[in-house]
């Protein structure tokens, strides 16, 4: 059975603090101010909005089977434990493998942006020139202290920061509306129209990427109060107010400064152009402010995503997959102290290694490593999909959950995201800023395969080597362990042999 070392803290979570924790991943002023504007500059298509739209609706769909799953696997594994109850064990172990590698790399990635982005603010306001990677290392050991602190107090931090940024992001949006280019009000940008635009392939790919750890409600379901309930209000509240606001800023400062103008301004002024088109109505002190948040935004993505990676680590752990010692948790705050630790200390090596080589942090490291570990969620999610329809095709399953539910919304939702996904691996380069001829628009992709496979056959020599850790792999907290020769009861009984 499983010990109390290896017990997360059960209630400590409502809706509204899941809500926090996942919409704080998602970092929605770093996302308005830096991932609209790139989106504008790269794709040069206008429609940003309305792809924002289009995709909250796909991830939606998606959300159906995914919470319908969720009531029936509760486990802090999420993505590896559904995996595995839809498709088996091998499949399950080496979407695990994706999962920690996605998550890492978002997180360590954002480091990187950081970094550079509080350099720069100090410089601008004080003229004091320091490193990037001193305000990196800053931010590390905040994450560090606060990620084996209790759950419930990681939300709260989260929640302050959050509120402040949206509100900001709100009154830079009212500025921008309330003064629109030639004195009218243009929604072009926000039509369906857009969507027949030559190239918006690449704006859905780069509006996903703003959208990753809003499905990181499921992870937080051991520490919920209702898992059931919780992890169903968490998913869907947090998607559309995320969706609504990304839509809505974005088409805000089209509005500013005019459709037809909003590539090359984007292009001109990049990250600082939701700043600037408010400058001149706004009192400075405001503005300083927002420049505050955006760097809050960073260091609440970066606790988000620590505290995610760091319950993939601890489900893992517990079932075996990988050293049992990442599934001990603290006595006091019943957080996953060691499985949070071995996710600093991951960071810090790769922090050490960028300074030392002098690697570019915005670029190397905060663009190419967050956005490769967008590609690793997106493809979590098209698996995902299909694993809940496969888990839904049995009866069993079924009771409670309709046919729509449980197999038409997933299955649409796999072809949707399907489609994403081949636009992602196709227009890599695009994203990466690297030429069509570059090895590292395969290399980085190709690294999730190389992930996978290691994780399959690693789950091949535990079913050889290790039985009884194999018998165990996605049943988590809510079974018991089995020994070498019992077969753990699902619902579906579908665990593959």
């Amino acid at each position: 059975m499983n010990t109390v070392e290896q017990t997360l803290a059960a209630g400590r979570l409502g809706v509204w603090p899941v809500v926090f924790m996942v919409m704080a991943a998602a970092a929605p002023l770093t996302v308005i101010a830096g991932g609209a504007t790139t989106g504008w500059a790269v794709t040069g298509v206008i429609g940003i909005p309305v792809g924002y739209l289009l995709v909250a609706l796909v991830l939606g769909v998606f959300s159906v089977g995914y919470v319908a799953m969720s009531r029936q696997v509760v486990n802090s594994g999420a993505f590896y434990t559904y995996v595995t109850h839809g498709l088996g064990r091998i499949p399950g172990v080496g979407a695990s493998a994706i999962a920690v590698v996605a998550y890492n790399a978002m997180q360590i990635g954002l480091y990187g942006g950081l970094g550079v982005v509080t350099a720069a603010f100090v410089d601008a306001h004080t003229g004091w020139g320091t490193p990037w990677w001193l305000w990196a290392l800053t931010g590390w050991v905040l994450v560090a202290v606060l990620g084996v602190r209790r759950i419930d107090l990681n939300g709260r931090v989260l929640a302050v920061l959050l509120i402040a940024e949206i509100a900001v992001a709100v009154v830079l949006a009212g500025v921008h509306v309330t003064h629109p280019a030639a004195g009218h009000v243009d929604l072009t940008a926000i039509t369906p129209a857009q969507l027949l635009t030559p190239g918006i392939g690449a704006v859905l790919v780069t509006a996903i990427t703003g959208f990753v750890g809003f499905e990181g409600t499921a992870v937080f379901s051991e520490e919920s109060r209702d898992p059931q309930r919780t992890v169903r209000r968490a998913t869907y509240l947090a998607l559309a107010i995320i969706g609504v606001l990304y839509s809505l800023c974005a088409l805000a400062m089209t509005v500013a400064v005019g459709p037809d103008a909003i590539v090359a301004a984007a292009t001109e002024h990049g990250t600082e152009l939701i700043f600037d088109l408010a400058a001149p109505y706004l009192p400075s002190l405001l503005l300083i402010v927002g420049h505050l948040l955006f760097i809050t935004s960073l260091f609440a993505a970066l606790l988000s995503f620590h505290n995610t990676c760091a319950r993939y680590f601890f489900a893992l752990g517990r079932e075996g997959v990988l050293p049992r010692a990442l599934a001990r948790t603290s006595v006091r705050s019943r957080s996953p102290k060691v499985a949070s630790l071995t996710q600093s200390v991951i960071a810090i090596a790769v922090l050490c290694a960028y300074a030392y080589a002098g690697w570019d942090p915005m670029i190397n490291l905060f663009f190419w490593i967050t956005v490769t570990g967008g590609l690793g969620v997106l493809i979590l999610m098209f698996v995902t999909s299909i694993a809940v329809a496969a888990y839904f095709l049995h009866p069993d399953n079924r009771i409670g959950v309709g046919a729509g539910r449980g197999l038409l919304a997933p299955v649409v939702a796999a072809g949707a995201l399907g489609w994403i996904l081949y636009l992602t691996v196709q227009q890599f380069n695009v994203l990466l800023g690297v030429a069509p001829t570059s090895p590292w628009r395969w290399i980085f992709p190709g690294g999730f395969a190389i992930a996978a496979l290691l994780g399959m056959l690693w789950a091949l020599c535990l079913r050889g080597a290790r039985p009884r850790v194999y018998a165990v792999i996605g049943a988590g907290a809510t079974r018991p362990l089995m020994d070498a020769t019992s077969q753990p009861a699902t619902p579906s009984g579908r665990w593959d042999a």
